[in-house]
């Protein structure tokens, strides 16, 4: 039985015209069931623009309401209680779709989560993990990408925990993932204070920690977890998508500019259309927000229709993993097992 998930289809920049249209990619090549959900008589006047659609399997759910990224996220999440972000998560909740999807405002998103799906037990923050491409052709996690603009140790220490069972569950690697610490240095007593306790806390986990890792690190296939505060997280990933368009419009303006080059292009056509994929952020969907009694994932509020596709297929693919499971067994055994040796020695 194909994945049933819900699409807050009022949470784009430009809804509903992209989720529409990625949902309708997603369900025509990923075979999931897409629930939109939003005002009736807007979606059904999108939806009408692709007649093809009435074949595949989408149904509108009504919210009367939407919450938008000029809202106040608490405010608007308590206020706004037929939005399309609290019905569509009210659906996961209630088992009628397995995972949600929205491209609306991120506050509003987690607030609203955490408050209709609850956080699992132990959790005292979810975190927004985001996957990106490294040098050896796999990919690497970096969280909190967003969600928690101020943390504690602890915060960043049950953070590499659900991140070590996200990759474990979306990247079968055959080896342990290797979890680092985002400072401004390698040495243990390099960073601010947040970091320098915070690794004290992970070199004790029962994780393969590599220790304090650099901005450079995250695209060179040294590490595969990356833990950060959603601040600095949240500023390495939007720097990342910016050098990443940037390298594209120069590349793709440079093979322009003479007959040769262009040629050249035509002839690598094939190995720059992969070169694009493996730089497009929309190739990778959107972020889970880990630590919750359910799937939720959070996209970009400037999602095209293929950001939105592969925010669908990700969270069809974290129900289907049970990923929360795992996820929710690592934080107890967080709670009960002992320290390492040498964490023991130290204190």
């Amino acid at each position: 039985m194909p994945s049933v998930i819900a699409l807050d289809a009022m949470g784009s920049d430009r809804a509903p015209k992209p989720e529409i249209e990625g949902a309708i990619h997603a369900a025509r090549h990923y075979g999931v069931r897409v629930l939109l959900v939003g005002p009736e008589a807007v979606l059904k006047a999108e939806l009408d623009r692709h007649p093809a659609a009435s074949r595949l399997p989408l149904q509108i759910v009504h919210a009367g309401e939407f919450i938008t990224m000029e809202d106040k996220a608490v405010q608007a999440v308590r206020a706004k209680r037929d939005s399309s972000m609290r019905v569509g998560l009210r659906l996961v909740r209630q088992g009628q779709a397995a995972g949600f999807v929205t491209a609306g405002n991120t506050g509003a998103a987690m607030a609203c989560a955490k408050m209709v799906l609850g956080a699992l037990p132990g959790l005292d923050r979810p975190a927004l993990a985001a996957v990106f491409p490294t040098a050896p052709g796999t990919a690497a996690i970096l969280l909190d990408v967003g969600a928690n603009v101020d943390c504690k140790a602890h915060n960043l220490e049950q953070f590499a925990v659900m991140g070590e069972v996200y990759f474990r569950s979306m990247f079968p690697a055959g080896r342990r993932p290797r979890v680092g610490l985002l400072s401004i240095g390698e040495e243990e007593t390099k960073g601010n204070e947040l970091t320098r306790e915070s690794f004290q806390l992970l070199k004790r986990l029962p994780l393969n920690f590599v220790g304090n890792v650099e901005g450079r690190d995250l695209y060179n296939g040294h590490v595969d977890v990356i833990v950060a505060d959603g601040f600095v997280g949240n500023v390495a990933l939007k720097i990342s998508e910016g050098v990443a368009n940037l390298v594209r419009t120069t590349l793709k303006e440079s093979l322009k500019a003479t007959i040769t080059r262009q040629v050249g292009a035509l002839l690598s056509r094939h190995a720059f259309t992969d070169f694009k994929k493996r730089l497009d952020h929309t190739e990778y969907g959107g972020a889970p927000l880990l630590g919750l009694k359910g799937v939720c994932i959070i996209t970009h509020g400037s999602s095209n229709a293929n950001a939105i596709k592969n925010a669908i297929r990700v969270a069809a693919e974290f129900a289907e993993r049970n990923i929360n499971e795992s996820i929710e067994r690592g934080l107890a055994a967080l709670r009960t097992a002992p320290m390492k040796p040498e964490a023991a020695r130290a204190n």
